[in-house]
Parts: C-alpha cells; sequence; structure tokens
C-alpha cells in the first residue's frame, strides 16, 4: 500500500462510510427514543443536574452552552438527517471541506450525547463508534483517492478491539482458559435473542470449539491485519464470520456492526472484485494539504496509542477504557468475566391500598430482557435498549449501587408516559399502580424435554426481594427540573 494514497481501496472506503453512517443513524434514533425518560429533566438520571457538576474539559459536550430536552431532540434529528444523506451516498459526493465538516458534525453531535449521558452511554461500543466517526472525517469523499494512512488507523483500530478483548479473557475468567465459558454465556449474556437457547444447548465439546475458534480470532487474526493481502484479507474474513457468529447467538447492539466494518479497512478490491454497481472511480490525487492532515492524525493517533498499548500488557488491564474526554484511542474488551447463572429483575404492581397476603401483583414486561418464561427472546441489535442492558448490571448487585432503580419505580407509580414508553407493557393500563416492587429471579433455559411439554424458553425461581413494595409516600417532595 502506498504510503499516502491507497487506490486499491475503493469499496472498503465506501463500505467504511456507508456502514458508519447507518451506525450513527441507529444511534442517533435510539437517542431520540430513549434520551427523554433515561437522562431528560424527569428521566432517572437528569443531565442537566450532572453537566452542573462536571466541567466542559472533564466532559465536551454542546450541551454545557445550554440544555433542554428540546434541544437533545433537535439535536438527534440533525444526526438522524445527516446520518441518512452519508448512508444515501450524497455526502461523499460533496467538496471537500463540506465532507470533512458533515462528518465531524456527526462526530460533534454524538460525542455531546455519549458525554452527558452517563452510566447509560458507558458502553464499549459509544467510544468505538465515536473513534471510528472521527476517522472517518479523514477518509476523503468518492472522488479522492483513498487515504492510505487512515485506512492503517482504522486496522489499527480493529486490532486494538479484537486483541484486547482477546488479552482481557485469558487473563480474566478461568473458563477462557479451560474452554469452558460458552456453556455458560449463551444463557447469561445480557440480552439473548431467538437462537441464544440453540446456541445453549449445542454439545459441550462444540462449545470448546467456540471458544478456540474465539481465541484464533481475537489472538491471532489481529496481527495478520498487517500482513501483505490477501493474508490480511483472510484475518479480515475470519473476524468477519466470528462476529456474523455473535450476531447469531446474541445482542450486542451495533458492537459486531461496527467491527465488521472496520475489518473491511484489510480488504483489497482485487481481493473482492468490482462490484457490478459501482461506478469505476476517478482517481483525484489528495490535495497537499490534507496530505499533511493526514499525516497528522496518523501521528496523533501513533502518540495516543501509548495508553491503550500499556494497557494491554498490563496484568490488570481495564477493559473498555477511555484515555482522554475526546473518546479518541481507546482500550476495548468484552466479557472478561462470565457469569455462571442469570438474575432477573422482576418489576411488580398491584393497585390493592393495602397490602396482604392476598395482594394480586402484576408484572411489567421489558421489551427485550427476560421476563415471561413463555416469551421467546427477541432479535433486538443493531438497536440498543439502553435500561434493559442496566437492569441486567442492576441484577448483579444490590440496589444502594443502582440509586436510578428508585427513580425508575416512582416514574412508575406516576404513571409516566416517556418511562412506560421503554416498557413492552404496561399492567395498568387506566390507572398507575399504588404499589410497585422488585424482586429477584434466577432465570435459566429450559431443557428440550422441558420446551416440549410446556413451551417455555425460561424456567425461574424466586432468590430473594430486591425492594420492597414502594408507594408515592415513600418520596418526599422533590424539586423537579423542568416539564
Amino acid at each position: 500500500m502506498d504510503p499516502i494514497e491507497a487506490p486499491q481501496y475503493w469499496i472498503a472506503r465506501l463500505v467504511l462510510q456507508r456502514g458508519l453512517g447507518a451506525v450513527y443513524l441507529v444511534a442517533f434514533v435510539v437517542t431520540l427514543n430513549q434520551f427523554r425518560p433515561l437522562l431528560g429533566d424527569r428521566g432517572l438520571l437528569p443531565a442537566r443536574r450532572y453537566l452542573e457538576r462536571r466541567s466542559w474539559r472533564s466532559a465536551p459536550s454542546l450541551f454545557h452552552l445550554r440544555y433542554s430536552d428540546r434541544l437533545v431532540m433537535a439535536v438527534s434529528w440533525v444526526g438522524i438527517a445527516l446520518s441518512a444523506l452519508v448512508v444515501a451516498g450524497l455526502v461523499e459526493r460533496w467538496p471537500l471541506w463540506a465532507f470533512v465538516l458533515a462528518w465531524l458534525t456527526l462526530w460533534v453531535l454524538y460525542l455531546s450525547i455519549v458525554n452527558v449521558g452517563q452510566i447509560f452511554y458507558a458502553f464499549g461500543w459509544e467510544s468505538l463508534l465515536l473513534e471510528a466517526g472521527l476517522l472517518a472525517v479523514f477518509l476523503g469523499p468518492r472522488w479522492l483517492t483513498p487515504p492510505a494512512l487512515v485506512l492503517w488507523l482504522f486496522r489499527w483500530l480493529l486490532f486494538r478491539v479484537e486483541f484486547g478483548a482477546g488479552l482481557i479473557k485469558l487473563r480474566g475468567d478461568r473458563c477462557w482458559r479451560d474452554l469452558t465459558c460458552l456453556a455458560y454465556h449463551h444463557e447469561t449474556q445480557p440480552l439473548p435473542n431467538p437462537f441464544s437457547w440453540w446456541f445453549h444447548r449445542l454439545p459441550a465439546g462444540l462449545h470448546k470449539l467456540e471458544v478456540l475458534a474465539n481465541h484464533a480470532a481475537q489472538l491471532v487474526a489481529p496481527l495478520a491485519l498487517f500482513l501483505p493481502q490477501p493474508i490480511a484479507t483472510v484475518a479480515a474474513a475470519v473476524i468477519v464470520g466470528t462476529q456474523l457468529w455473535l450476531i447469531a447467538s446474541g445482542n450486542f447492539s451495533w458492537l459486531n456492526v461496527l467491527t465488521m466494518l472496520l475489518a473491511f479497512a484489510a480488504i483489497g478490491d482485487a481481493q473482492l472484485g468490482r462490484l457490478p454497481a459501482l461506478p469505476e472511480p476517478t482517481a483525484t490525487t489528495m490535495p497537499t494539504w490534507y496530505a499533511a492532515v493526514t499525516i497528522a492524525v496518523f501521528a496523533v493517533v501513533a502518540v495516543l496509542s501509548w495508553w491503550p498499548v500499556t494497557n494491554m500488557v498490563s496484568r490488570r488491564q481495564r477493559m473498555n477504557a477511555t484515555f482522554n474526554p475526546f473518546h479518541f484511542v481507546n482500550a476495548y474488551g468484552a466479557f472478561g468475566a462470565i457469569t455462571r447463572q442469570r438474575h432477573e429483575i422482576v418489576l411488580e404492581g398491584t393497585s390493592d391500598a393495602e397490602l396482604t397476603p392476598a395482594t394480586e401483583w402484576r408484572e411489567y414486561e421489558f421489551k427485550a430482557k427476560p421476563g415471561d418464561p413463555q416469551r421467546r427472546p427477541p432479535q433486538i441489535a443493531p438497536y440498543h435498549l439502553r435500561l434493559d442492558w442496566l437492569l441486567w448490571f442492576a441484577a448483579l448487585g444490590a440496589p444502594v449501587r443502582q440509586p436510578w432503580m428508585v427513580t425508575l419505580v416512582r416514574r412508575l407509580l406516576e404513571d409516566d408516559a416517556p418511562t412506560l414508553g421503554l416498557l413492552r407493557t404496561n399492567p395498568f393500563p387506566t390507572a398507575p399502580p399504588r404499589f410497585v416492587r422488585a424482586r429477584l429471579y434466577r432465570y435459566r433455559f429450559t431443557t428440550a424435554a422441558e420446551r416440549r411439554a410446556t413451551g417455555a424458553w425460561w424456567r425461574r425461581d424466586r432468590v430473594d426481594e430486591y425492594l420492597p413494595p414502594l408507594s408515592l409516600d415513600a418520596f418526599a417532595p422533590t424539586r423537579d427540573l423542568g416539564p
């Protein structure tokens, strides 16, 4: 590959740009649908209060200038519109300055959201989208020859995603070393999908083969990304294949899609073949100033890579760590530890004015997390249900570590429409409940015999009380931040 230009990677750039545009589109739609009940002025963790405690330097965001729920919605709509232009291929036809401005705007808008999103935006794929999105600023429009240095940076990003994940698995949990982790993972992962039950029921030998294949994809294939063609393409294909397997077995938001997109930076046109739908590229030599910019970006990434590289070689490797408030050049990793048992929080309400042993409790159903044992796990990814994910984490610890859970109960008692919009069902459609409680259950996938006999996907057993019954009388009057 030429040190400055890469005329043999036109398709790679097109896939990266259109794919990143699609992921941005999903991310902004998620914000539009979920930000207000989670982080709005009457949300579970109001962003306005967070902004009062944080400086721009520690959490760069446009919302330091002014915050309102309506402004967040406006930012989401701008992001959706601009992302749609990228997916449609219009932005890549624009002049260079307009192309750069469009991609930079997407990055600034989403960075502004992530940096006020607190734990609801503290997922590794947020940082991954921001880092890939900032690199995309320097990919150049379609009439410009693809910049080689930026494509190398995308490979370097993919390497950190995969190799970091592979290392943290080997260091983090013995079951990755004895090849037994996937005997548990398909059942205990945050949001199983329609095929997770079958993956869990695979023979033990196949589970071990899954783990070996994962180690090969995360610890061997990434090293080959930097080798000449066609070896780099083979390595990328191995990574893509592994990500497709993960998509088939669970819901991991847009993490797997993003990882596959990054892999295209290592796949040349010659390996793909000329696609009939693509016009022949008309190469335009990169302007000197733009070449200088790509060199500068490459140098900046090289310097900032000190922190993620140091993290990868450390025995105390951190998972999904960001080293600067711009989420640029991060450390990545996933499932360094595997839970052996699945616990779920089940929220229940009652209309009874007084609680007795005969009180009838009705369950709230969420959109993706397990609830009704008869319900088949749904396919959600690449869409991201933030509350469902956080409830999985909440079930791993005590309620005192999740103060937003009490606020969630209060919003249910208030019959708050935006909060109820995050749920699949509302068992109190005419009047809000008088009491709401949370109970902790252990969930297990049914056996094949149980599935045939009952039709259930899960069996569950009550473990403990998570939150006692609460009524609105339990909440002292508080100042609302806004309408």
